[in-house]
């Protein structure tokens, strides 16, 4: 959870009183609260999400479209500006000769600093899905005295374009700039919500037709060094509103062996990020994965935390995770992005259609981190409501539950939990639901972190693959 200004309900607000009520709840549903509120009023259901009932809930064709680029073709197919794909173990982009020199003044810091940059810009992308919604990942590592900026532009449905949208000014570090997402990025038609790019109001059927992503690589005049980014790429799609989804049916029964650490274990420690450890459940959830795949940082990176505290990883990924103008851990490419800066590691944020996804990516042994919004007696045996939550899905029982290492438990022990599937699985995919005081609020849809090594087993690879993400 996390306690964080709820941008969502901004956005729902603001839409609200611009527009009709039927505006207004289309905008909610596809743009999804992330912070922590409290419970409960009653839920309705849904009538269209009776459609595509059926064993297993197969997924709908045509909701989610994944492209990503991190091949030396890919990097090759692009436009490049003083950038050049370079081979090797791991096929990545680097700068190579400056095409031109900046002034950044951070807002953060107040420092203005001078620096090169060269940039790459995508092919047209136009995704099976013309988009209501689109989240951008990034894997890179970027050396002290480096950073990198990603922006997004494309073109409507109705064949306008949209202007170039920062989505994100990124460096692994902290010390150069204050890793950031930038607000006030709108054309009245579309805006973005710190790391989401989505359309105004869905229900005017507007869509995004196509986009490209513009990366720049930034580095000290003069310095030789240079970030290198290995997969760029976004996430696009068009989830229908639904208050309910259709039940599946259980198909797996299977447990991944996962570490176990609560963020609660935190509260109190290093409120400069986002108030401490009761609002790090997307950075307690992304060192779990981290540490699935057999990874952590150094002793030496963890010298900055007070000895003290138990379980120091969890409080290096909340600081490497933060985002400065947001406020808050919860910027979901960031934390893809922290758990790529270890060795060999891809993490992407996308969406996932349904249970049936979710199963065929533990049974080829790769846990995946879901985000969902709920009132505490949506979910038996939670014991609290949110308005966002991330947590880490491990397995499945025989009876087909979801076995989750849930951060907001007391303690390390009290992280697994299972929770029942029919419950899990409507507050994880549904977009609209109802809060404490009746009102409509966004769900995530299907919002997941997916952390895999850049050398999958063939399983590994074929259950990636099958979601456009190998």
């Amino acid at each position: 959870m996390t306690s964080s200004t709820p941008r969502r309900t901004v956005l729902a607000a603001a839409l609200a009183a611009a527009g009709t009520a039927a505006t207004a709840a289309s905008a909610v549903a596809a743009v999804p609260e992330r912070a922590a509120d409290g419970p409960p009023a009653a839920a309705a259901a849904d009538p269209a999400s009776a459609a595509g009932a059926g064993r297993g809930h197969a997924p709908v064709p045509g909701l989610v479209d994944n492209r990503f680029w991190s091949s030396y073709t890919d990097w090759r197919c692009g436009s490049a500006a003083g950038t050049k794909a370079v081979a090797g173990r791991r096929t990545g982009l680097v700068l190579a000769t400056p095409a031109g020199r900046t002034d950044y003044t951070d807002p953060h810091t107040g420092r203005t600093s001078a620096w090169e940059y060269a940039s790459w810009t995508s092919p047209v992308h136009t995704p099976t899905v013309p988009a209501t919604e689109v989240v951008a990942s990034w894997n890179a590592h970027t050396p002290p005295g480096t950073w990198l900026q990603v922006e997004l532009s494309g073109t409507y449905t109705d064949a306008t374009a949209t202007p170039w949208y920062v989505l994100g000014r990124w460096a692994s570090g902290d010390g150069d700039i204050r890793r950031t997402s930038v607000d006030d990025q709108t054309d009245g038609r579309s805006t973005v919500w710190t790391d989401t790019f989505a359309i105004d109001d869905a229900a005017s059927g507007l869509r995004l037709a196509s986009y490209r992503l513009r990366l720049t690589l930034y580095r000290a005049p003069g310095s030789g060094r240079t970030p290198t980014v290995w997969r760029l790429g976004a996430m696009a799609s068009d989830i229908p509103d639904r208050f309910t989804v259709p039940a599946s049916v259980p198909g797996l029964a299977h447990e991944l062996t996962v570490p176990r650490y609560s963020q609660n274990t935190h509260v109190g420690q290093y409120p400069e990020y986002d108030n401490g450890g009761e609002a790090w459940c997307s950075p307690t959830s992304s060192q779990m994965i981290v540490e699935y795949w057999g990874r952590r940082p150094s002793a030496e990176e963890l010298a900055w935390v007070n000895p003290a505290f138990a379980d120091p990883q969890v409080c290096h990924a909340a600081r490497f995770t933060f985002d400065h103008q947001y406020e808050g851990c919860g910027n979901w490419p960031f934390n893809a992005a922290y758990a790529a800066t270890y060795p060999d590691m891809n993490a992407v944020v996308t969406r996932l259609r349904s249970l049936t996804e979710l199963e065929s990516l533990i049974r080829a042994g790769i846990p995946a981190i879901t985000s969902q919004s709920f009132r505490a007696e949506e979910l038996t045996g939670a014991g609290y409501g949110t308005s966002g939550h991330l947590m880490t899905v491990i397995g499945f029982t025989t009876a087909g539950d979801v076995i989750a290492n849930d951060p907001a438990s007391p303690n390390n022990e009290a992280v697994r939990r299972v929770y029942q599937r029919r419950e899990w699985e409507n507050i994880w995919l549904r977009t609209k639901r109802y809060d404490a005081n009746g009102k409509v609020r966004g769900g995530t849809g299907g919002v997941c972190y997916i952390y895999w090594p850049a050398r999958p087993t063939p399983r590994q690879r074929r259950a990636l693959q099958s979601l456009g993400l190998a």
